[in-house]
């Protein structure tokens, strides 16, 4: 039978006893972990946020009402003692618990609550499916990896903060019911039962907000957003996220990424003890891309790219010669020492990865100890060429080395691809490194084929570069913008840019992105007309909290850093939603719903 506190009072978490408190008559709270049954003795670890601490029922020291209740412990029960903390015998000690060296004998108990036998384990290092584990989340965060999690999110988010205010920021919330704007995904929509046939959206960021609280004379602003996107779902992806959110007044790039870079150096030094020296280096996305294939290079190996049109032009082999002939390129990485590791069966099998990144081929070739050659292509190469280009990859006895041809930027990408996965097959990767830089310049307008149009970048409020604006009007696509991206080992961890400031080029962006004047102003009118009343240049950076604690923490996975995340398919399974509503409630929203396609 379940009892009240009665009036008992906890002094400590189980794992905050220490040795000093030998002696101490204490009272603990928490869950049964473990009951061990040795016949007229139990032992009993109980469990909260803080650990684990070993009780010990002793038949001898005891009522015998108190003994029976011990004996009716089982996992997860909510139990409350008062006990003595004692010393344990020297054969007893457990290493492996941070209160390993003592325990506390029970002389008073009450059962909290009971409970039923959990569906799944609240241990760490049980392999429980994830489905379940989701739709008992709440039984999931009991395991320690999990309170950790929290604890550390916790810790971050304080980190966070603190440097902001000390910096003179603002906090600020701004309204998640708002206006439906493209900025890249789908919105989610909420419709209106005051205004019928009408719509907010829950905002994907607070990008237009915090460009007004500029305008608003705040100066310097940050929050710890709440952002959604109707997006398919992917490990690193969840339908809603948080992202610190800041933005400054008067100021270039450098000012904004000084302060995100500070912030990042406080969480490393508070959560991992890792210092990260500053300022951080920086790349041009044109150097990112020619060198690592990636706007988001991992940089904790090398195996840099270089291209090598001039050789391919006329070396023989019609593959590299009519890319370069049609304006493409041919690149080429060495992986040194890869020859021995790599069979034909796995070159074969890299040559295929490659193309699911739009190449035609993978040409390879690997260096034998005694300077014979295995290759897919060297047959096609005169041996004068071939030594050249050996030559000038400092191809040496044991590497390998990998070619692609095909156009620019496709034979880029591909080749970054392939980069990092022989960086992870070749167990090139340092796990407890942490590379941490900012890409610069990146283009303002990617060109969509499907649409044929330009679409934003970054978005479509991002300042071009000064020396860029007149390529707006005839070579838009060779345009830059004021834009920066906060890479870590690989990773986006979040973007920003120096924003536009004046309603004249806020409405030439929007006429490259294919909007009418009309259309731009039905859209952004609001935003426009503020523009007006004296807007002072502003930047600022976003990044997303989830994606840090993924790195800090060392998982793929978003679900496992979120105390409530949504599965796979973007449903929660712990509250089973989305579902369905009455009809009551439709009617009052002015809705009415149709039978699924499938379901007819």
């Amino acid at each position: 039978m379940a009892e009240l506190l009665g009036g008992w009072k906890r002094d400590l978490r189980c794992a905050e006893v220490t040795e000093k408190d030998i002696g101490k008559e204490l009272t603990l709270m928490g869950w049964v972990s473990r009951v061990r049954n040795m016949g007229g003795i139990l032992f009993v670890w109980l469990r909260d946020r803080s650990g684990l601490i070993q009780l010990v029922f002793d038949q001898d020291h005891m009522d015998e009402a108190t003994y029976k209740l011990g004996e009716s412990l089982r996992g997860e029960y909510v139990l409350a003692i008062k006990g003595k903390v004692i010393a344990r015998d020297t054969t007893a000690i457990n290493d492996k618990m941070a209160t390993g060296t003592i325990e506390v004998q029970v002389h008073q108990a009450k059962l909290l609550n009971e409970a039923a036998t959990p569906p799944i384990y609240t241990e760490d290092g049980m392999n429980d499916n994830e489905a379940v584990r989701l739709k008992y989340r709440y039984l999931d965060l009991r395991r320690p990896s999990m309170q950790n999690m929290l604890k550390l999110r916790s810790s971050t988010v304080n980190a966070i903060r603190t440097h902001m205010v000390s910096r003179g920021f603002v906090e600020v919330e701004t309204p998640v019911l708002t206006k439906s704007t493209p900025e890249g995904a789908r919105d989610f929509l909420v419709p209106s039962r005051l205004h019928p046939n009408e719509f907010y959206a829950l905002p994907q960021s607070p990008q237009i907000y915090k460009q007004l609280l500029m305008l608003s004379g705040l100066d310097r602003y940050f929050q710890f957003a709440k952002c959604f996107r109707d997006e398919d779902s992917r490990a690193d992806r969840q339908p809603e996220f948080t992202q610190l959110d800041l933005e400054m007044s008067f100021v270039e790039p450098i000012d904004v990424q000084t302060v995100v870079e500070g912030a990042f150096h406080e969480v490393f030094k508070a959560v991992k003890n890792v210092d990260i020296a500053l300022p951080l280096p920086r790349m041009t996305w044109k150097e990112a891309m020619e060198s690592y294939g990636s706007d988001k290079p991992d940089l904790r190996f090398g195996m840099k790219i270089s291209q090598h049109n001039d050789w391919a032009k006329d070396c023989g082999f019609s593959i590299f010669e009519s890319a370069v002939t049609s304006g493409g390129t041919v690149c080429a990485i060495k992986a040194e020492g890869a020859a021995a590791h790599l069979s034909r069966k796995e070159m074969d099998a890299l040559a295929e990865f490659a193309k699911t990144y739009h190449v035609k081929g993978l040409a390879w070739l690997a260096i034998n100890e005694d300077g014979s050659l295995r290759s897919s292509f060297a047959k096609f190469i005169a041996e004068d060429k071939m030594a050249a280009f050996l030559k000038t990859m400092d191809a040496k006895p044991g590497d390998a080395l990998f070619l692609i041809a095909d156009k620019r930027l496709t034979a880029l990408t591909a080749m970054g691809q392939l980069r990092v996965r022989l960086g992870k097959q070749l167990n090139l990767i340092a796990p407890d490194l942490y590379k941490l830089f900012w890409v610069t310049e990146f283009p303002l307008l990617e060109w969509n084929e499907e649409a044929k149009r330009y679409t934003a970048a970054h978005h479509p409020f991002t300042m071009p570069m000064e020396e860029d604006f007149h390529l707006l009007e005839e070579h838009p696509e060779q345009v830059r913008a004021k834009a920066y991206d906060l890479v870590l080992n690989g990773v986006e961890m979040g973007s920003g840019s120096i924003r536009i400031h004046s309603s004249d080029l806020q409405e030439k962006m929007f006429s490259l992105l294919g909007f009418t004047h009309e259309e731009a102003w039905k859209r952004f009118g609001f935003l426009l007309e503020a523009f007006k009343y004296g807007t002072p240049p502003h930047g600022g950076f976003a990044f997303g909290l989830d994606r840090l604690m993924m790195m800090l923490i060392g998982t793929d996975s978003l679900r496992d850093v979120i105390a409530f995340p949504k599965a796979q398919n973007a449903s929660c399974l712990m509250m089973d939603t989305p579902s369905t509503v009455s009809e009551d409630q439709l009617q009052m929203l002015h809705l009415k719903q149709e039978t699924a396609p499938d379901a007819k």
